[in-house]
């Protein structure tokens, strides 16, 4: 039994309906809105490569920045209690997604690449260290069945 349990929602609406709704595969759109209480709406469809809008997010991306965002958040929160004054953060985090002759597809790997500018000397050595501790925590990392792994970079500025 878990100690503590949170609850989310989201609603999912496809704008797709071309007029003649999923008569044939190339006959409707991807196109749908994600949203949630309070929040703004994203405009989301299917990568390009399943007929999807490329100026909309898809589910992989999406996914993806769930695993990086949710990294940097346990990242900065251990970086405060631990004296690391973290001035800067930006991940080009990269996935790959395969899919086999079924045409059912997974991701089997994420690469996370943060580069973190530290204030200088506040302890690159405990910056660079506290990425692991980050990753244990990490919800979303700890929800996949696929290596989630970190090329971090500390900068001192």
């Amino acid at each position: 039994m878990s100690e503590k349990r949170h609850e989310y929602k989201v609603t999912v609406t496809w704008q797709g309906n071309t007029g003649t709704g999923t008569s044939g595969y190339r006959d409707y759109g991807r196109d749908h809105v994600i949203s949630a209480h309070g929040k703004p709406d994203i405009l989301a469809s299917s990568d390009v490569a399943f007929r999807g809008d490329p100026a909309r997010w898809n589910p992989e991306d999406l996914f993806l920045a769930s695993l990086s965002a949710c990294h940097k958040l346990w990242y900065l929160h251990f970086c405060a209690v631990s004296g690391v004054i973290v001035t800067h953060y930006e991940d080009h985090a990269e996935g790959v997604m395969e899919i086999d002759a079924e045409g059912t597809g997974r991701f089997t790997d994420v690469l996370l690449k943060p580069r973190v500018t530290i204030k200088a000397g506040t302890y690159p050595d405990i910056a660079a260290e506290l990425h692991a501790e980050a990753h244990e925590k990490c919800f979303i990392a700890n929800s996949v069945n696929f290596p989630v792994r970190c090329q971090a970079e500390i900068i001192e500025g």
